[in-house]
């Protein structure tokens, strides 16, 4: 499993069109050599699709498999300093990434111009927030973080960590949060092609099929008018696409392409089972970025 993982990684690695850099981030010690030295390596998403591409599978490449279900995986970890915080109150959530030997990670490759991208959804699938914490030279990250409900959250880590020979290596750790109070879970509203956020009305297009890697499309236009919006990337993409499953909190890897497709934002997506999705769509316009979301069931 551990080399199909890193095959898997490579293969995101070398399918870039970036080219490969290092940076240090700030307050990170000079010097290097080790694995602890604080380095952020350049990479691309890398699951690319040609024009023409049509439905397809993966065979052995796990891109089928949720993640972020469990805190551990590949021999890392991911070990909060807080384990809940009080409703309605910003809390400085930190957290580290640890090895197998039990020390703090601190080489991660830039996956959407970012070294690590931080996940919170309520176990209701409600209370969706994408956020970016930043790395202290001891490899503790920090966030403020604000939760407004009391319930139960899942908190994933998403990010590519670079292995001692130089490898990256991609992962999705993910670890319960609590707010403590009277908790109310919401329902999941029903699946519909369309919903809209601020002043705008955003379109869903595809049919997501169990075992197979299907294309989504997400069309963005002011709401009552017609013909899309000037798109804006945002973290070096057009769109930004995250898939929750129901029951478990499963976490579904989404790739999207780099241009727009048509005037719409293309992901491509490979659901694992039946069961209700949640699909969140971020997307920038004029310099502010919004969220869109959508319930998938798969019987």
């Amino acid at each position: 499993m551990l080399t199909l993982v890193a095959g898997f990684a490579l293969g995101r690695i070398n399918t870039s069109d970036e080219p490969t850099s290092v940076a240090q981030p700030p307050g990170a010690a000079a010097g290097g050599g080790s694995r602890d030295a604080a380095q952020a390596v350049s990479a691309g998403d890398g699951h690319q699709h040609g024009p023409g591409t049509g439905p397809h599978t993966h065979p052995g490449d796990g891109q089928d498999e949720a993640t972020g279900t469990t805190v551990s995986a590949a021999g890392y970890t991911l070990k909060p300093v807080l384990r809940s915080q009080p409703a309605g109150a910003t809390t400085d959530y930190r957290f580290r990434v640890v090895g197998v030997d039990g020390q703090p990670v601190t080489r991660f490759a830039v996956v959407h111009d970012k070294p690590l991208h931080m996940i919170v959804v309520g176990r209701d699938l409600g209370g969706y927030q994408h956020l970016h914490p930043t790395m202290a030279a001891d490899g503790t990250w920090s966030v403020p973080l604000e939760l407004t409900r009391p319930g139960g959250y899942r908190i994933y880590a998403d990010f590519t960590v670079t292995t001692a020979d130089g490898r990256g290596l991609p992962l999705v750790l993910g670890v319960d949060h609590e707010v403590p109070g009277s908790y109310r879970p919401a329902g999941l509203p029903p699946p519909q092609p369309q919903t809209t956020t601020g002043p705008y009305a955003v379109s869903m297009a595809g049919t997501p099929t169990i075992g197979m890697t299907v294309p989504l499309t997400f069309r963005v236009d002011r709401a009552g008018t017609t013909g899309p919006v000037r798109m804006e990337r945002y973290l070096g993409a057009y769109g930004h696409l995250v898939v929750v499953r129901e029951g478990d909190l499963g976490f579904l890897h989404v790739h999207p392409e780099p241009e727009l497709v048509d005037g719409a934002v293309k992901f491509w997506l490979t659901a694992p089972s039946t069961g209700r999705y949640r699909a969140f769509f971020d997307f920038q316009v004029d310099g502010k970025v919004h969220t869109a979301a959508f319930t998938i069931n798969l019987a």
